[in-house]
């Protein structure tokens, strides 16, 4: 009787560790090629600071403006530098807040912070452990872009979303690159969604592990997406500097409008931000 009871016990885990791999995208053999790293951490930020505080200016920047105007997408907010929109929370997080509110002409504000000019890197780990923020309409991003957008533009730079989420759908996250032949609705991308629960009901580690020939896509240290220089539509872009991004846009061609029923304000907390380097 234990003997069986074992053997219906591994085989439901079976079966729930392969149903969870189809939902997610993943195959059994993407961890078959994961290789031990020696990663060493080279730039961080813990956002320990005094509630109200503005993030931390050697390490971010802001992007300021509204945003269907500098940013396309047909968003509808106007990014600032508020601690309205963005701050710590005196408990070593950092947020970036959404709100219904009248200003500069635009019906919502938010904030999009960035390490342009002050912090790059090519190939590693870059992490960020992060609760999202949900409603139809809302857009939390985590991604990066190729530091040499100002000469070459967008999308020949290149840009590596670590995590996109719609607000309507928070169960479900987005890893993807956007390249020349494959950016906008063209990207290479693929979902993973949460079996039980929702991404802005607790907080969770997104990554890529960034290589000169692949990218992989964690959750929670999940693998659940490789992308290779085969996978591609057009030219691999990723074997120079890039920065990082954190913003929550609100509607856009992505998400959608916000609704009545879109709760705000909503927030997305951040943990932590840290990028590693291979010590060898």
């Amino acid at each position: 009787m234990q003997s069986i009871c074992k053997l219906t016990f591994i085989q439901a885990a079976t079966a729930f560790l392969l149903t969870a791999l189809l939902f997610s995208g993943c195959k059994p053999d993407d961890f078959q090629k994961l290789e031990p790293r020696n990663w060493q951490l080279v730039w961080s930020d813990e956002f320990d600071g005094e509630e109200g505080a503005a993030p931390d200016p050697a390490k971010w920047a802001y992007d300021i403006g509204r945003g269907g105007d500098g940013w396309g997408n047909q968003e509808l907010q106007y990014y600032t530098n508020r601690p309205q929109n963005v701050s710590l929370d005196g408990n070593g997080n950092l947020r970036i807040t959404a709100r219904r509110e009248s200003f500069a002409g635009a019906a919502f504000t938010s904030a999009r912070i960035k390490t342009q000019g002050l912090f790059e890197q090519t190939y590693g780990r870059f992490e960020a452990r992060v609760k999202t923020p949900y409603g139809p309409g809302l857009w939390p991003a985590i991604w990066m872009l190729g530091s040499n957008i100002e000469t070459v533009s967008w999308p020949q730079c290149g840009e590596i979303d670590i995590m996109e989420l719609r607000g309507q759908k928070p169960n479900i996250i987005n890893g993807s690159v956007h390249g020349p032949g494959y950016s906008g609705g063209n990207a290479i991308s693929k979902a993973y969604g949460l079996p039980n629960g929702r991404f802005d009901t607790d907080f969770y580690t997104f990554a890529v592990e960034w290589f000169p020939d692949r990218i992989d896509f964690f959750v929670n240290d999940y693998l659940y997406q490789r992308i290779e220089p085969a996978d591609l539509t057009g030219e691999w872009v990723f074997n120079s500097p890039f920065f990082l991004i954190f913003n929550v846009a609100v509607g856009g061609n992505y998400v959608g409008f916000p609704t009545e029923e879109t709760p705000f304000p909503q927030t997305m907390t951040i943990d932590y931000v840290r990028v590693y380097q291979e010590a060898n």
